[in-house]
């Protein structure tokens, strides 16, 4: 019967996961984990059952990541996460033993929301479990995420999963003392869910500006990572197809042209010779067509440091010269001035081999995923790209950084109006990977109330509107272009102007629930009296 439970919960959680349909059993799949707390004492086995549960919701929604050459890395991932995800569990039930069952709880949350911070900020990063995004699926439920943002999903999640248990609970305890204690009995769990539907219902973004709507092109080329992209030889070939489907869409009307994550120099290119690379003459020479475009366009760089101020990543060239690897975005025009902006979270394992400072032998250990081998740099902050002539100013997400609530949310706190995702999913094929990662750019737009202009090298390319709303979606493995408006936007939600208060106030509780529980080790009078179960 534990057994069951354990597996339940993970088929529950798998099941209500974009883009699986049945979202409302979010709001039940951890209940049974809350059964298991109170009835297994053993912690040996209680930790087994927790992990069982989170490695069937880890493999079931997130199988993906193996789909590549080293299958291994899909199945540490899934494992690692998985155990990451048991910790707060195991917090909550060491609280259950010295804290009221409401405070135990409040704990759960507290523990959770903390441990979903933290996982978008070390270099172990893995946020894509991140449980508000169950709501990707359904934006007109989470409205209100531009003052939350997705912690504000998680806070209902697991209040919703409490109100659900807390009550099953009672009713189971006491009986059903007649229709009327049913109904008063599941008034909570009910006010729970619907509220925030009902609160999400009145929410809608600022009108858009007529005067400021821009017109786009996004190119989707569908050159296959493994056996074509980053193929010695085919670079140029590959930029033919890029401006041949471009100048089906582009027109005078044209603001900006975007083109998908390592569309430029597959094999690398020095930051400072850019401006005489073929591939950067002859976009230039089809921009002189459309003299109002600019280009943003994925790209691997490299650049050259001077002795003694190369970063960690830092790789030797010879002598005491050091140089750098990037994920970049790159912004052209037909000017001598190309910005460039250096992807900052990297997908660990693959881009970036974790605190390679302290592990420097560690250094070319990342999976080879076509391109230059090892981990790439990472630039202190980023870099908006900005268009003077029209007041515009981008933020290039690349791929794996549009998971990242706090990080977008703090680049458009900065100024950007319109964001850009460049991505290049086809590594995992055709699985749930690249359509998750699509449905979480609605949760971006509405977090910041931006437009999001999405190309993806195999598809889905995009245009996502400040209200979550997705239009000219292409066909995955198909080539495509989309020609669309969109409108740049300076207005700024509660959430980009404050951040992601909801896991600052978690953090604090956790710490002094933490430093409680180690003081009541040594002095006795704040110990409560054990809980029996």
């Amino acid at each position: 019967m534990k057994f069951v439970l354990s597996i339940l919960t993970g088929v529950l959680l798998w099941l209500a996961w974009p883009t699986l349909p049945l979202t409302p059993l979010i709001f039940i799949g951890l209940t049974p984990l809350f059964y298991l707390t109170e009835r297994v004492q053993n912690r040996w086995q209680y930790f087994g059952l927790i992990f069982l549960a989170f490695l069937t919701w880890n493999v079931g929604s997130t199988w993906w990541v193996g789909n590549t050459t080293v299958p291994a890395s899909g199945v540490f991932a899934n494992c690692f996460n998985a155990l990451l995800m048991s910790i707060p569990w195991l917090g909550y039930k060491n609280t259950r033993r010295k804290l009221p069952e409401s405070a135990a709880y409040f704990a759960l949350i507290v523990y959770w929301l903390t441990f979903e911070l933290i996982h978008q900020t070390w270099e172990l990063s893995w946020p894509w479990l991140v449980l508000g995004n169950a709501f990707a699926l359904r934006p007109g439920w989470i409205q209100w995420y531009e003052f939350t943002g997705a912690s504000g999903g998680t806070l209902w999640v697991l209040t919703a999963n409490i109100a659900v248990y807390h009550t099953w609970k009672q009713l189971r305890l006491h009986g059903a003392a007649g229709i009327t204690h049913i109904v008063k009995s599941l008034l909570a769990p009910l006010a729970v869910i619907l509220l925030p539907l009902l609160l999400s219902a009145f929410i809608h973004p600022i009108p858009d500006n007529p005067a400021r709507k821009t017109g786009i092109v996004i190119v989707q080329p569908n050159i296959d990572p493994y056996d074509e992209k980053f193929n010695s030889g085919t670079a140029m070939q590959q930029l033919e197809k890029f401006l041949r489907l471009t100048q089906q869409q582009a027109d005078s009307n044209t603001r900006y042209i975007i083109w998908p994550e390592t569309a430029l120099f597959p094999r690398g290119a020095w930051e400072s010779q850019l401006n005489y690379q073929q591939e950067v003459i002859a976009i230039r020479e089809m921009l002189r067509k459309y003299p109002k475009a600019r280009l943003i366009t994925g790209g691997v760089t490299m650049k050259e440091y001077p002795a003694g101020e190369a970063p960690a990543t830092a790789r030797d060239l010879e002598g005491d010269r050091k140089w750098d690897a990037f994920n970049s975005a790159l912004q052209i025009d037909t000017s001598n001035s190309i910005q460039i902006y250096h992807k900052y979270e990297l997908v660990p394992g693959v881009e970036l081999i974790p605190y390679v400072r302290y592990l420097t032998f560690m250094q070319y250990v990342a999976m080879d995923m076509g391109g230059i081998s090892g981990s790439y740099g990472r630039t202190p902050d980023a870099t908006l790209l900005t268009n003077t002539s029209d007041s515009i100013k981008v933020f290039p997400t690349i791929c794996y950084e549009s998971v990242f609530s706090n990080y977008v949310g703090a680049q458009v706190k900065t100024g950007a109006d319109l964001l850009v995702i460049i991505t290049n999913d086809g590594w995992w094929g055709n699985t749930e990977g690249h359509r998750q990662h699509l449905q979480y750019a609605r949760i971006r737009a509405i977090e910041t109330r931006r437009w999001v202009a999405r190309s993806a090298n195999t598809g889905i390319s995009a245009v996502v509107d400040p209200a979550g709303n997705i239009s000219h979606p292409q066909p995955y493995w198909q080539e495509a272009v989309i020609k669309a408006t969109v409108t740049p936007r300076k207005d700024i939600t509660f959430y980009v102007k404050n951040g992601d208060l909801i896991s600052k106030g978690a953090v604090i509780f956790c710490i002094l629930l933490l430093v409680y529980s180690f003081m009541s080790r040594f002095i006795p009078g704040l110990k409560h009296a054990e809980i029996h179960q």
